[in-house]
């Protein structure tokens, strides 16, 4: 079991692909990278700690507050990273935080298969 990291941004139709993630995933801790609109109206069957920021700061700001967000609290070397949601300045700032924190990541989605490592 692994954690995982997500992005929940806008475009509520790329949710869906999220919360199957979650739900069809064997995880050991879900982060959910969002805004305050996703914390208020994402809703999954199993427990996820969310990750609040706001998405118009510069990215620079962005990756300090993700760093910030998932400091101390990832317990292994690598996660299950899916950037299904989202736009490509939250990717690179989720990225950028992730690797500055010293985490590997595996680039994780769902497929018509299952979920799988890509």
């Amino acid at each position: 079991m692994t954690d995982l990291v997500a992005c929940l941004s806008a475009g509520e139709k790329s949710w869906n692909h999220v919360a199957r993630l979650i739900n069809d995933g064997d995880w050991k801790k879900i982060f959910l990278v969002t805004n305050e609109f996703g914390r208020q109206s994402f809703k999954t069957e199993k427990d996820a700690d969310f990750v609040v920021v706001d998405f118009k700061k510069p990215v620079s700001a962005l990756i300090n507050d993700i760093q910030n967000g998932l400091k101390g609290r990832i317990a292994d070397f690598e996660v299950a990273l899916n950037l299904v949601s989202g736009s490509g300045k939250e990717h690179m700032a989720i990225l950028s935080a992730l690797l500055k924190l010293g985490v590997g990541v595996r680039l994780t989605a769902v497929t018509k298969d299952g979920i799988k490592e890509l």
